[in-house]
């Protein structure tokens, strides 16, 4: 069952992506799935997910990406760190992260990209309360170059939901 995000945040998706319910696309942890139709392959779609989680631990966004690396460790037949960058302010930290990944896709070992970006934003009221949003892009090796422009797009609209806004 697809879940909700901590805070409301809203965005925009780039030109050829289309919102699919999570549960279809096979992401029930997530509260929000795009597709990128156009790269469609047997078994797989480049896609976009939103996830996140309120946090009241001290985890850094270091250690809560090194999470995500152990999860897909049990999902994937390989995952490897390329790169990761700190972003932001203490008042408003991110990270991102790119991972290699060897999975199976309709039985044939695949290669994939996943592109992770986190936002941590803490409660104004409470610091002690944050909630960390997590955004990916998963596309097949040879897809990424192609979309990694529209997933900067829309990591760039990407905002916590202004009051009256739905």
């Amino acid at each position: 069952m697809a879940t909700s995000l901590p805070i409301p945040i809203e965005f925009r998706l780039p030109k050829g992506w289309q919102a699919v319910p999570p549960d279809a696309a096979g992401a029930p942890g997530a509260a929000f799935v795009a597709i990128h139709p156009a790269t469609n392959r047997p078994g797989f779609t480049t896609n976009i997910t939103i996830d996140g989680e309120h946090r009241p631990d001290a985890a850094s966004l270091a250690e809560i990406a090194d999470e995500s690396i152990n999860r897909l460790h049990q999902a994937a037949t390989t995952v490897s760190l390329s790169q990761r960058t700190e972003f932001g302010s203490a008042d408003a930290p991110g990270l991102t992260q790119v991972l290699r990944v060897t999975t199976l896709v309709e039985r044939e070992h695949t290669e994939l990209i996943q592109c992770q970006v986190y936002l941590s934003m803490s409660d104004v009221d409470r610091p002690q309360e944050r909630a960390v949003i997590r955004l990916s892009l998963t596309a097949a090796e040879d897809n990424f170059k192609a979309v990694i422009g529209d997933f900067q797009e829309f990591v760039a609209s990407v905002r916590p939901e202004s009051p009256g806004s739905a």
